[in-house]
């Protein structure tokens, strides 16, 4: 298979080897850098801070000094702020989606759809901002000898986590909420993609964002800089989002300082087509929910179970649509699949899917790593896979597709609940009532009916489980950012 290049890497909109920290574009304090590398390519693109244990405890610093005016600063002015934000992004949309193409390899088209998601949640978090007052209780006990008022107040400081695959995506959804309900901010984002966050510091900066309100700091010792950042009882707040093993690690942490988390963790989504779906919308809706990003989503579709009366002509509408992706850089117009993160993460891949076909799998198309340079996996699928296979039960981050066929309903919700997460799930039927039955049955945070794609900056994101705690986006959004203040006020 052919793979398609690109030479030049897309100028930078901010000052490099620098991050922003309390209102100031500076080095790291041993002035160590790390290089960010494209994908598609291996070649470097730009250096970035390597950030060190007292960098982040200025990022600290900065952030408690900024937190009180902040949340002093009228609930429209701060909206003011994200709307410009909002704004700003979509006004750099060619340049962000350049960005992330470069530094994630997904193709330009997925990019620029993450840069108009990302700046989503700045329009939505902007509307939501100014409703915070208006949204408490205010009257007389039941037993009428008081008045009772219940407020919302911002939690404080608040150390925001976000992993490679949606660099702007992860970062505004945490951002916007934060600042909306009047939190300071430190953002670390992933080593391996820390280019878009800084420009998006970058615009929010130009929004009119106060200094010390949005600090960044990239590091390629992140475990020694967030447990630092975290032993600080001034950050009242953490939210990541990356793996389970991660995420149990940080909430121990979290616990010495009864620190307020949000957990957005692993992901291992079922997908059912029932034998009476519209076949042409489930195979789309399959291809949206396996293939976006690469594969390399928490919601992606990890186990497409198709029930025995279609899975015959379900598996190859579906094979045929997978072979014909067109692998290759993302900045090439020809792409349909870019390439994986790094050569970790092919390694990673390809070990599921040879452990697989060596317990007795069957790999309809895909399954074997290109030749080149680049860290490339071709779109795959695999059928007949036996109970002991690895791949049943790791989350694949990848354009791997493992199909499995059932019989009955009942054997379908089984199969989906037979994991220890629940973040996503895909249901595909004609039927109404058994939609909504299924739906209901299924253990996850989110489910998407007839449809391959559920994030929406309006929906609440999140799982159940070994999923993680707390939602993002929605209305739920905003409230992880808040602590509410109750007031008894004697008649």
């Amino acid at each position: 298979m052919e793979m398609t290049t690109t030479a030049s890497a897309p100028p930078l909109g901010f000052p490099e080897k620098l991050m922003p920290i309390g209102g100031s574009w500076i080095s790291s304090s041993n002035a160590a850098t790390l290089t960010v590398a494209n994908p598609a390519t291996g070649e470097p693109i730009a250096e970035v801070p390597s950030a060190t244990v007292q960098d982040g405890m200025s990022a600290v610093d900065a952030a408690v000094d900024a937190q009180p005016a902040w949340a002093a600063t009228p609930a429209r002015e701060r909206a003011d702020i994200l709307f410009r934000t909002y704004e700003g992004i979509l006004a750099r949309r060619d340049e962000f989606a350049a960005l992330i193409t470069a530094e994630m390899g997904k193709p330009l088209p997925e990019a620029q759809t993450e840069v108009d998601y990302g700046a989503g949640f700045f329009r939505w978090f902007a509307e939501s901002a100014g409703r915070i007052h208006t949204e408490g209780q205010f009257g007389v006990e039941p037993g009428g000898n008081y008045q009772i008022a219940v407020s919302k107040r911002p939690v404080g400081p608040s150390l925001l986590i976000t992993p490679w695959n949606f660099p702007l995506a992860m970062g505004a959804r945490k951002i916007a909420p934060a600042l909306a309900a009047g939190c300071t901010t430190i953002l670390k984002p992933a080593e391996l993609t820390p280019l878009t966050s800084l420009l998006l510091a970058r615009v929010l900066e130009e929004a009119g964002a106060p200094a010390g309100v949005v600090n960044v700091i990239t590091t390629s010792n992140s475990r020694d800089v967030i447990a630092a950042i975290m032993k600080d009882s001034r950050v009242r707040k953490i939210s990541f989002t990356g793996s389970t093993q991660v995420g149990r690690a940080l909430l121990a942490q979290a616990a010495e300082n009864v620190m307020n988390t949000s957990m957005e963790l692993g992901g291992n989504a079922p997908l059912i087509v029932f034998d009476d779906a519209d076949l042409e919308q489930a195979v789309e809706g399959a291809m949206l929910a396996k293939l976006r990003n690469g594969g390399q989503s928490c919601v992606g579709a990890n186990r497409i179970y198709v029930q025995s009366g279609i899975a015959a002509e379900f598996t190859a509408r579906f094979t045929e649509r997978m072979a014909a992706a067109r692998l290759g850089d993302g900045a090439h117009p020809d792409t349909d699949l870019g390439p994986l993160v790094d050569a970790k993460q092919v390694k990673t891949v390809a070990a599921l899917v040879a452990d697989a076909i060596a317990k007795g799998a069957v790999c309809l198309t895909g399954g074997t790593i290109p030749e080149g340079d680049g860290s490339y996996y071709p779109a795959t699928v695999l059928t007949n896979i036996p109970t002991n296979a690895d791949i049943r039960t790791e989350e694949i981050f990848g354009p791997v597709a493992a199909i499995y066929e059932f019989a009955t309903e009942a054997e379908a919700i089984h199969e989906a609940n037979n994991t220890p997460y629940g973040l996503a799930s895909y249901v595909f039927t004609e039927n109404l009532s058994r939609a909504l039955r299924v739906a209901n049955a299924i253990d996850a945070g989110m489910t998407g009916i007839n449809r391959g794609l559920v994030s929406n900056p309006s929906a609440p994101f999140g799982g159940t489980n070994a999923s993680g705690l707390g939602r993002e986006g929605g209305t739920e959004g905003l409230e992880a950012y808040q602590e509410t203040k109750y007031t008894g006020i004697q008649l």
